[in-house]
């Protein structure tokens, strides 16, 4: 029953992306800036390199605007319009609603990154690339959007507007995304203890997403975001349920 539900949510809300200019406008932007990135500001052609290193050191980046745009509409539009209502009645769980829409808008951003592949031909056409180290950052890319997604869902079942979903998506991924650099690991090392800045820079998305884009797949990194994404989702469920209930 709940696999069901779930299916029959994911279906709805795919679906729903590409009834509206929605998905059409973010690939495009998606794909605007991945081409200005890689080729301008990352001076693919100028490294004289084959590699796509210019790429996956701007994603996170990209993803740190676009994917709350993307997770920003997941509940509060539903909150807005009234239609989360006759969404909780159906004969569905709370976790199949929210894990179908999570796994919706992670299929959509899957997408968007599959179109970027012309990037992968044309560095195979110019040079020799390693291919399994693209192929890993393919890979830490996707699973980085789905941290970021899940985040995003769970923010967005907390308010009606989307636009303060996207505010405080944007604000919380920028802290996880900021946390493993110097300029944050400075200010707390210069009075909280080693461990306590060893655990704040372990929770920067950019340390382990940049470990595996670099074809060190370590479990370690694998476990993170898998672990935010469960985390986040579960909070999700919560918020949620406390709607159903009309906390």
């Amino acid at each position: 029953m709940m696999f069901t539900g779930l299916c029959a949510v994911f279906r709805r809300e795919f679906m729903s992306y590409f009834a509206t200019p929605l998905a059409y406008v973010f690939i495009v932007i998606f794909l605007a800036f991945a081409g200005i990135f890689t080729f301008y500001v990352g001076g693919f052609f100028e490294r004289g390199q084959a590699d796509l290193a210019p790429f996956f050191s701007f994603l996170p980046w990209l993803y740190l605007i676009l994917t709350p745009a993307v997770a920003m509409r997941l509940w509060a539009e539903e909150r807005k319009s009234g239609s989360i209502e006759l969404l909780l009645t159906l004969p569905i769980s709370t976790t199949a609603a929210v894990v179908g829409k999570f796994l919706a808008a992670w299929a959509f951003t899957g997408i968007a990154l599959m179109l970027t592949a012309p990037l992968w031909i044309t560095v195979n056409l110019l040079g020799d690339p390693d291919n399994g180290v693209i192929a890993a950052g393919y890979v830490a890319g996707f699973i980085m959007a789905g941290a970021y997604l899940a985040i995003g869902a769970c923010l967005s079942a907390l308010t009606r507007n989307q636009v303060i979903a996207f505010v405080l998506t944007v604000m919380v991924a920028f802290l996880f995304t900021m946390s493993g650099l110097p300029v944050v690991l400075n200010f707390f090392s210069s009075w909280a203890p080693a461990l306590v800045v060893e655990e704040i820079a372990s929770f920067s998305f950019l340390t382990h997403f940049n470990a595996i884009s670099k074809g060190v797949i370590d479990l370690r990194d694998l476990v993170f975001f898998v672990g935010m994404m469960a985390v986040w989702l579960f909070a999700n469920v919560i918020v949620v349920d406390a709607k159903r209930d009309g906390a």
